[in-house]
């Protein structure tokens, strides 16, 4: 079985930093990009706070400058998908969905997270044919159309300002009476006269016959002024955050009540000796690119250190 001293598992600013890190090192690590090579940041539109890029660049040119740099020092990269991991004993055994299997004496863990949905069946149902929960990968097909979001945080404010771009009309679809975004985010949603907010309000469900014709909304839900009504729309985005990518992993891995990966300290050392984790599976509160990024750079010195004490 292929012995590797440092797998970092996942890619994004987490991966992608962990792996320059630990080539440096010289501890030869191998990268699994998994199923989305480049992670989250990819269907980000537009980069403005990145330090070192004072002009905007989209989330996969980012991502893509990363994996460059990742090449520069000769880590290994590798397109496939963890399916199963077993911590029992060092070295750590894990199997792809390519087949092959790996043996590991460190391990990175940073799978980042996945889009959450509401959980009504119409979201399966119209998949790809009106919802979607990736305005940059799929706005392009809503072009002067009408479009509604579901979120009232900075991702949902930041994807109906992608979409304000593209369509005739956006509506951001809030449960509460205010918006939890930062307050430059709120003032862009609220000013932009595409964008039409529509506080304390349900999605009960979509209609349509061929893809989404509209959302079966409920207004003030339980009130004495209580609204139903249908509203017309063309597309169906969710934004209303991520669930970690951990679940292979919780076995062994200690995680909170919400799924992200606990780390010791102000390392990133999981519970299990020579497994650390970074980035969005571990971090359930700032979830920034920059964020990601140290802690990447934070899991390789950590590895790093871990394989000197242990003669590895």
């Amino acid at each position: 079985m292929e012995h590797i001293r440092c797998l970092i598992i996942g890619s994004g600013p987490a991966g992608y930093t962990a792996a320059i890190y630990a080539s440096r090192a010289n501890l030869s690590p191998v990268l699994y990009e998994g199923i989305q090579p480049g992670g989250q940041l990819t269907i980000t539109d537009v980069i403005e706070n990145f330090p070192g890029h004072p002009e905007d660049l989209s989330g996969q040119d980012l991502m893509d400058l990363m994996r460059q740099q990742v090449d520069k020092f000769g880590a290994e990269i590798r397109t496939s998908n963890c399916v199963k991991a077993n911590f029992d004993a060092q070295p750590y055994h894990f199997q792809f969905d390519d087949g092959s299997e790996v043996e590991a004496d460190t391990v990175i863990i940073a799978t980042g997270a996945s889009a959450k949905f509401l959980g009504l069946d119409d979201e399966k149902k119209y998949m790809g044919q009106g919802v979607s929960a990736c305005a940059t990968c799929d706005g392009f097909f809503y072009r002067k159309k009408v479009v509604a979001v579901v979120g009232g945080g900075d991702t949902a404010c930041g994807e109906a300002q992608y979409l304000a771009g593209l369509a005739n009309k956006v509506y951001l679809i809030v449960r509460k009476p205010y918006l939890r975004a930062s307050k430059i985010m709120q003032e862009r949603v609220l000013n932009n006269p595409k964008i039409e907010v529509l506080f304390e309000t349900n999605t009960e469900g979509l209609y349509g016959e061929n893809g989404v014709e509209g959302a079966h909304l409920i207004c003030r839900k339980g009130e004495s002024d209580e609204k139903k009504y249908d509203l017309p729309i063309d597309g169906f985005f969710l934004a209303i955050g991520h669930r970690p990518n951990s679940e292979i992993f919780k076995p062994w891995i200690e995680t909170n009540e919400t799924g992200f990966i606990v780390t010791q300290g102000m390392t990133t050392a999981t519970n299990i000796p020579g497994v650390f984790a970074a980035g969005d599976v571990a971090d359930s509160k700032y979830r920034q690119a920059i964020v990601a990024a140290g802690s990447g750079c934070k899991a390789a010195m950590d590895a790093e250190k871990y394989l000197q004490e242990h003669d590895l």
